[in-house]
C-alpha cells in the first residue's frame, strides 16, 4: 500500500486532515505527516501486517510497517501513528491474526467454539510475504478437540516462532443452564455428606431424584439414630 508523506518537524503546525508520524530504524528516525483518512482507510484493510510504501515528498520511498497507532478515543480515528522500517528480502518476526473458517462438528453438537489466541508470533521470508491472515478449518473438529500452534498451516517459506504446544482453538462442552449448575452444586454436596457418613446411599437417591430434600434426608437420618438407642434402652428396662 502507497502512502504519500510530507516532511515535519515537532514544533510544525500539521495542516487540516494530516495527522503526525514517526518511522523508526536502529536509532534512525524520521518524522512526517500522513493524511489522516487515507491511512485510516489502509490500516482498517490492511492492521499491522500490511506493508506501507512510505514516500516522503522531496525524500526517498521505504517500507514499513505500523507498530502503534493511537487513537481518539472519542472520535476512534487515528491521531498518532508509529512505524517501523524493515528492509525488503530480510525475515521479519511478525504477529498474524487467526480466523477460522466453517462450522465445527462440536458446535453443531452444541458446544462452543473458542479461539483462544487470536495472533501467532511467526518469521515471514520478507516483508512482502507477510501473510494478511492464517486461516484454519474447523469443520471437522468436535467437543474436547483443540489446535495447537503446530497444527496450525503457515504459507511457503514462513516459520512458526510461538510455542508449537499452544492452544490456538478448542471445541468447548456447552454451557450449563442455571438449573443444571445449581443440580450439580447439590449432587457435590450430596456426595461430600454420604462420604462423611451424614446421608445414606439410599437418601442421597432420593435426594437426587427430587423425592426430598438434603434438610429433610439429614432429620430422617438424625431420628433414625436418636431412636436406637431410646428403643435399646427400654427392651432392657421391659427385662
Amino acid at each position: 500500500m502507497e502512502l504519500n508523506a510530507k516532511p515535519r518537524t515537532s514544533q510544525e503546525k500539521l495542516a487540516e486532515g494530516m495527522i503526525p508520524a514517526v518511522a523508526y530504524q536502529k536509532g534512525q528516525n524520521v518524522s512526517f505527516a500522513i493524511n489522516r483518512k487515507e491511512f485510516d482507510r489502509a490500516f482498517r484493510k490492511q492492521s499491522t501486517t500490511g506493508l506501507f510504501d512510505i514516500t516522503v515528498e522531496g525524500g526517498e520511498t521505504f517500507p514499513a510497517l505500523v507498530k502503534t497507532v493511537q487513537m481518539d478515543k472519542r472520535k476512534r480515528t487515528p491521531i498518532h501513528v508509529d512505524f517501523y522500517m524493515v528492509t525488503y528480502g530480510q525475515a521479519i518476526e511478525v504477529n498474524v491474526p487467526v480466523h477460522t473458517k466453517g462450522k465445527s462438528a462440536g458446535e453443531k453438537e452444541g458446544g462452543l467454539l473458542d479461539i483462544v489466541t487470536h495472533t501467532l508470533h511467526i518469521q515471514a521470508p520478507g516483508p512482502r510475504r507477510i501473510p494478511a491472515e492464517l486461516v484454519v478449518d474447523v469443520s471437522r473438529l468436535r467437543i474436547g478437540d483443540h489446535v495447537t500452534a503446530a497444527d496450525v498451516k503457515l504459507p511457503e517459506g514462513c516459520e512458526l516462532k510461538a510455542d508449537p504446544e499452544q492452544i490456538v482453538i478448542s471445541v468447548l462442552p456447552p454451557r450449563m443452564t442455571e438449573e443444571q449448575l445449581e443440580a450439580e452444586a447439590e449432587a457435590a454436596k450430596v456426595a461430600g455428606l454420604v462420604a462423611a457418613g451424614e446421608l445414606t446411599e439410599e437418601a442421597a437417591a432420593a435426594i437426587l431424584e427430587g423425592e426430598t430434600t438434603i434438610e429433610e434426608a439429614k432429620e430422617a437420618s438424625d431420628d433414625e439414630v436418636v431412636s436406637g438407642p431410646e428403643k435399646a434402652a427400654g427392651e432392657g428396662n421391659e427385662e
